[in-house]
């Protein structure tokens, strides 16, 4: 691992350790919806399933 390590340049390295959390930006992470979940929209309660 070491070597490895010698072999890149600082450079290089450096911008691993900034592209690393700049990755978690472009993840999109949807949560899972529940059809049958009970919303309101301006008034209306309905359900999520009606709405698509």
């Amino acid at each position: 691992m070491s070597r490895f390590i010698r072999k890149m340049s600082r450079r290089a390295i450096v911008q691993a350790l900034i592209t690393l959390p700049a990755l978690s930006l472009f993840r999109s992470q949807q949560p899972a919806v529940d059809a049958d979940e009970i919303v309101e929209i301006n008034g209306w309660i309905l359900r999520r399933s009606d709405l698509a």
